[in-house]
């Protein structure tokens, strides 16, 4: 791809970006070309599945990254931002596809499946799975269902990137056995999902999967994230949160 159609790419509509966040395009940017994670091996970008792609976010940071990715399959429950996607960024690098995952949500995918649905990938095709702000609005029983289907797609070799809210069940007395999530919305359960981590490790270890490195939220309380590698093993530590308070609300949908 020639430097003229990187720095050409459309930027999605406000519109979309609203509902995945920042509407600022820098967020949507890499004007440098530098991997968008620095910590994960260059070889894991070979063929990149992005769980959640929004309106392209990670997706277009890719494009411009060098080397960008050989394949590059993103899913979003969104159908029009999937489709803006294939629409103005597919069609501007070749190996990069994106399709609706069809399950359902109240207002951004009202017809979808309940619950949740096999990822459209095969079975050890992956070398970078990434998740971000993706498990972080997803219930229980399809974060477990996602984990294990994570570590279905991912190769041996493979790095998953992922980014959870996390809480310690231990300082809930009140909470039962079988009551490992928080909510923060009545109304809509997945604006924001915040897991007891003990849980969240139970999941990965029985997955096959193991956190290799843990990033600390940059605010008090907010995203973890996880690097995760597909490998029986002992989970890393944890640092402590020493982040300072402040507020970065979810989209509201």
């Amino acid at each position: 791809m020639n430097p003229s159609t990187v720095n050409d790419l459309p930027l999605p509509p406000v519109d979309y970006r609203k509902l995945v966040g920042s509407t600022d395009p820098g967020y949507f940017d890499n004007p440098g070309g530098q991997p968008i994670f620095p910590d994960v091996p260059a070889a894991a970008y070979a063929s990149v599945f992005d769980f959640g792609c929004g309106c392209g976010r990670l997706a277009r940071q890719l494009i411009q990254q060098q080397p960008r990715p050989v394949r590059y399959q993103g899913i979003d429950r969104h159908k029009g931002m999937v489709d803006w996607c294939q629409g103005h960024l597919a069609t501007r690098a070749h190996g990069f596809t994106f399709s609706h995952h069809n399950v359902f949500h109240d207002t951004l995918n009202p017809g979808g499946t309940p619950g949740h649905l096999p990822l459209p990938a095969a079975t050890a095709d992956v070398t970078l799975f990434i998740a971000w702000s993706v498990f972080t609005h997803l219930l229980e029983e399809d974060a477990a269902f996602y984990v294990r289907e994570l570590a279905r797609v991912l190769q041996p070799s493979g790095v998953a990137v992922t980014t959870w809210f996390l809480f310690d069940k231990g300082d809930f007395p009140m909470m039962q056995e079988f009551q490992n999530a928080l909510f923060i919305n009545p109304l809509d359960l997945t604006n924001a999902v915040i897991f007891d981590r003990e849980w969240v490790q139970r999941q990965l270890s029985d997955a096959g999967l193991t956190i290799v490195h843990v990033t600390p939220p940059n605010l008090r309380g907010f995203q973890w994230r996880l690097l995760l590698e597909k490998r029986p093993g002992t989970h890393c530590e944890f640092p402590e949160d020493a982040a300072p308070r402040g507020i970065q609300r979810p989209p509201a949908s």
